[in-house]
Parts: C-alpha cells; structure tokens; sequence
C-alpha cells in the first residue's frame, strides 16, 4: 500500500524543473537553427538576386554600346555640336568643350560624376544606306528647304537627317524629312505634328558647296539613350521609346552604380592611323585633349574614342542585420572597379564607387555587392569611311 501510494504522486519539483530547463534548451537550438537556415537562404537569394539584375544592366548597356557609333562613323559628323530640338523632350548630353560646354553627336558621351554613379549616353542611326550623303549646294539662312546635289535617292519622309559643315568648324543640326523626295534636287524639313525632331527651321546657317546631309535612317529607330542610376533603380531615357524620352524608365532594381571609362588612342599626327584601326593606349573617365589640338572635347578627340569600359554594381535585395549593438560587417569596404589592365600594357585607372544610396537608412554596410565589368570596341571606330 505505501508503494502504490509513493508511485502516485507523479514528479517531483526537481524533475520538472530539469524538464523545462531541456526543452527550453532545445526550443533555443531549434529556433536559431531555423534562424540561421532562413538568414542564410536571404544571402543566397539576395546574391541570386543581385547577380541577375547586374547581368541584365550590364548586357543592357553593353548592348547599346556595342551599338554605338553606327551611322555617325563619318570624321565630318563624329562629335559635331548639334542643333537638337524634340518634342518628347529627350536632350542630347552635354560635355565639355575647351572652356565651354557642347552637345556632341558622338557614339558615347561620359558624364563623370565622380565616386557617384556616372551618366551614359551611347547615340546610333539605323540608315542603311551607309555612308552615302548629300551636299548643299545653295547657302542655307533659314527656311524648311536645302538645295541639294543630286536627287536624294534613299531618303524618305519621316527619315532622320543631319546637316553637317564640311570643315567640321560650325554647329550640326539634326531634323526629319518631312516630304519623300522625287525627281527634284532638294529635301524638306517642315514642321508638323508627325516630325518630333523639326521646329520650322535647323537653327544654324550652312554654306553652299561646304556642307553635307547625313541620314540616320527613321525616326522610330533613332536609338539616343541615356543610362543614369537613382536611388537604387537602373534608368533609362531613350528616343525610341513610347514616354521615356522626357522622364526616365526603370530597366532594373538594386542597381546601385553604373561608371565608364573612355579607351583613347593616344597617338598624334602621322601616327594616328584610323583608317587602318584604333588602338586604347589610355583609359579616362573624362574627355582629354586626345588629338593635342589644344582643346580638350573637340571633336577630333571624339574620333580617337577606341573603346569603352563599363561597369555596374548590383546589391543584394535582403539587408543582412548585424548583431546586437554592433554595426553591418556584411561588406567592409567600397567596391572598385577597373582595377585590371585591359588590354595589357595600358594603365588602369581604378576608382572606388561609392554605393550608399540616397534616402536609404540603412547602412550600405550591411549588403552585399557584385560588380560586372566589360571592355567593348566602338562600332565606329571600325567603320570609318
């Protein structure tokens, strides 16, 4: 009877006590197992993340690059100030020109910014009808009408043309055919609802017998971008397409700095042989005085361009959080890029980024980034006539 009686009265304090003591125990390791198996699938997929955006913008913008210069490959229009007017609001990029500022028609246009992300603006026509121009050969004061050499075979309304002076001293001017020419020696470029390049007038006189017409090829694939980042989103302003030419397009997240370089062919005089190819014997992420004319952002600096380097840092989507009282240590330093020689023997010129990104409280310290490089020969280059 004592027995029974000592069996029925279950566990003692003791026992309980070390009971709950284990299964807190175990409820601890348990919750930081899942803890540390969700943080460590946030990394992972926040890296997948950020290595997908990266790949997009930078095959995105090494696209347009490797695009780039097509059209304008001729000496007389590369990096000619341009006369540009569009009623969807697109503005060509502005550089600097000797102590002054222009806004070259040229395969690509850097605006350094620094440590800060840069802005690319990479320009190309689609005519193809290559290099083939016409000369005026009346003076120009003025007026919807050029006078032309010769009948203008290829060109047809709506086309894009560029008015360019020969001894490449004066302003270009770009507008749109705005009547399919026939038999007559002339081209028109009136104003209209359906011509979002022209405004009744180029804005700049031409001299008879020294100027040429280019064609770019029409309207709709006029490619001029520009890649800008802003807080945290990768840009775009383009021409050819519907709304983005007056405010940009988001092409990408998490993109938290895009940067360039220009390739120069440093040579000079005789020994700057671009007929037969260019060489990137220094890199910049500013225009030089490349042709030692004396002006740095001439055009004839724009025709020593070989090259472009770019590069684009992504950040992962999740923000990993540091530990109790303690900051981020997920990246302990800014990134850089260009880094590397490329090609061999040419000077690198690396530039750490600076990748916080604006109205962003959190400490850029606790992402993690990636940074995709690339070197791509411009078009133009290539295909001079």
């Amino acid at each position: 009877m004592r027995m029974t009686r000592m069996h029925a009265r279950g566990f003692s304090v003791v026992e309980l006590l070390v009971s709950v003591a284990i299964g807190l125990l175990a409820l601890i390791f348990a919750t930081r197992l899942i803890t540390g198996s969700e943080s460590s699938k946030q990394s992972a997929l926040g890296g997948s993340d950020s290595m997908q955006n990266g790949m997009l913008a930078m095959f995105s913008i090494s696209g347009d690059a490797q695009q780039a210069g097509f059209g304008l490959n001729d000496p007389i229009l590369v990096g000619c100030n341009t006369r540009f007017a569009d009623n969807a609001g697109y503005m060509l990029a502005q550089a600097p020109r000797g102590a002054g500022t222009a806004r070259p028609l040229a395969p690509a246009i850097i605006e350094s910014n620094g440590s800060a992300p840069d802005l690319i603006s990479l320009y190309s026509g689609s005519s193809l009808t290559g290099t083939g121009t016409l000369r005026v050969v009346t003076d120009y004061i003025g007026g919807t009408r050029l006078n032309t050499d010769r009948q203008a075979y290829g060109f047809k309304e709506g086309d894009v043309v560029v008015v360019a002076p020969e001894d490449r001293t004066d302003d270009c001017a770009l507008a749109q055919i705005s009547r399919t020419p026939g038999t007559e020696t002339f081209v028109m470029v009136a104003g209209g609802a359906n011509f979002r390049y022209n405004r009744g007038e180029l804005g700049t006189n031409f001299k008879g017998s020294k100027a040429r017409v280019f064609n770019l090829g029409p309207a709709a694939s006029l490619s001029l971008h520009t890649w800008s980042v802003n807080n945290g989103f990768l840009r775009l302003r383009a021409t050819d397409m519907a709304g983005a030419g007056a405010a940009p397009a988001t092409v990408a997240d998490n993109i938290v700095s895009i940067k360039a370089q220009y390739g120069f062919d440093t040579r000079t005089g005789s020994a700057f042989a671009n007929r037969t190819g260019l060489r990137v014997g220094s890199w910049s992420p500013t225009m030089i005085d490349a042709d030692a004319d004396g002006v740095t952002g001439s055009a004839g600096d724009y025709e020593h361009i070989a090259a472009l380097r770019i590069a684009v840092v992504a950040r992962s989507k999740t923000r990993e959080r540091p530990a109790a009282g303690r900051t981020c240590t997920s990246t302990a330093s800014r990134p850089t890029v260009f880094a590397s020689a490329e090609p061999a023997g040419v000077a690198p010129v690396s530039m750490a980024v600076d990748v916080a990104v604006a109205n962003d409280s959190t400490d850029w310290r606790c992402y993690r980034y990636r940074v995709f490089e690339t070197v791509v020969a411009l078009r133009n280059a290539d295909w001079k006539p």
